[in-house]
């Protein structure tokens, strides 16, 4: 099978199963492996000088791995079996509009159910979140995590296979764990965040264009570029700011983090600034609809 056909297996089998509770409590996520090997190696470099050298000997010897375990599994007999099976657990876009509608659930039953449900997608301080932020940091945490738990090693699985999913994978999951300007991670974490850029750069522009694309709206390059240059990231303002743009409402903005305010500015800022459980529900909608547009695009790619 090509890489193609696999991929369209693997997309619809994710939206079908998700990620089920019967088989992860008994089994350990792969992601959750990669977390702790990420966590271990943390723990064991980073300390006393040299960080930054250390943390690019540790992205470099991470990604080989991944590559190297990537390229002896599909050179297994059923090799095909193996990278279906691998795609469709690390992909996560099931996962994804899960956690995300639950936020608009918990919101319909209060502030702080809202705020419950969306301290498990964000990073951000939740305690003190208004409805309107607590629904904003769900709407960007959709369109962010479709980039990268979707769109991005599906992008890298039709590049280069399961070597490049796993190599994806584990790139993105040290960024999200080490990858943070905070003064213990700033140096050691550096080379993982700079990796993480350039390997998201290509599917971040790419998933704006298929939410956009998605909805029928052209995009106005122009203005997706100057909103999504307003993010501290290079790559996660590009899905922002389409998810915005469909939906018209204004994301991003002040928010804080570890206890401190931080005064970032709004994208798409001429939107609406009232938003909530409903307009959740729209996000989840317009994945949903970006979701089925790549599958449309995955099976032409197969069928060629």
């Amino acid at each position: 099978m090509s890489h193609a056909s696999i991929l369209l297996v693997a997309l619809i089998l994710d939206a079908l199963l998700g990620e089920p509770d019967w088989l992860w409590t008994r089994l350990t996520h792969p992601a959750v492996l990669m977390g702790r090997a990420v966590g271990g190696l943390d723990r064991w470099l980073n300390k006393e000088s040299k960080k930054r050298i250390k943390g690019v000997i540790v992205i470099a010897l991470l990604t080989g791995i991944a590559l190297s375990i990537g390229v002896l599994l599909a050179a297994f007999p059923g090799g095909d079996l193996i990278e279906l099976v691998a795609a469709t657990i690390l992909l996560a876009h099931r996962s994804l509009c899960d956690h995300v509608r639950a936020v608009a659930k918990g919101l319909r039953i209060s502030t702080a159910e809202g705020r419950r449900a969306v301290a498990r997608i964000v990073g951000r301080d939740t305690d003190e979140m208004t409805d309107e932020a607590v629904a904003r940091a769900a709407i960007e945490s959709g369109a962010e995590n479709f980039s990268d738990g979707v769109i991005a090693p599906a992008f890298w699985f039709l590049i280069a296979g399961l070597p490049g999913l796993l190599a994806y994978k584990i790139i993105n999951t040290a960024d999200s764990m080490i990858g943070y300007k905070t003064p213990r991670h700033a140096h050691f974490g550096w080379a993982a965040a700079r990796l993480d850029d350039l390997v998201n750069w290509v599917p971040a522009r790419l998933t704006a264009t298929l939410i956009l694309f998605a909805h029928f709206q052209s995009p106005k390059w122009q203005k997706l570029r100057g909103d999504a240059r307003l993010h501290r990231s290079p790559n996660a303002g590009w899905p922002e700011a389409a998810m915005a743009g469909v939906l018209k409402v204004a994301l991003a903005g002040p928010r804080s983090y570890h206890g401190e305010l931080q005064d970032l500015p709004f994208v798409n800022r001429d939107g609406r600034h009232a938003v909530g459980a409903g307009e959740i529900d729209a996000c989840v909608r317009a994945l949903w609809r970006s979701w089925a547009l790549t599958i449309g695009l995955v099976l032409l790619l197969a069928v060629a």
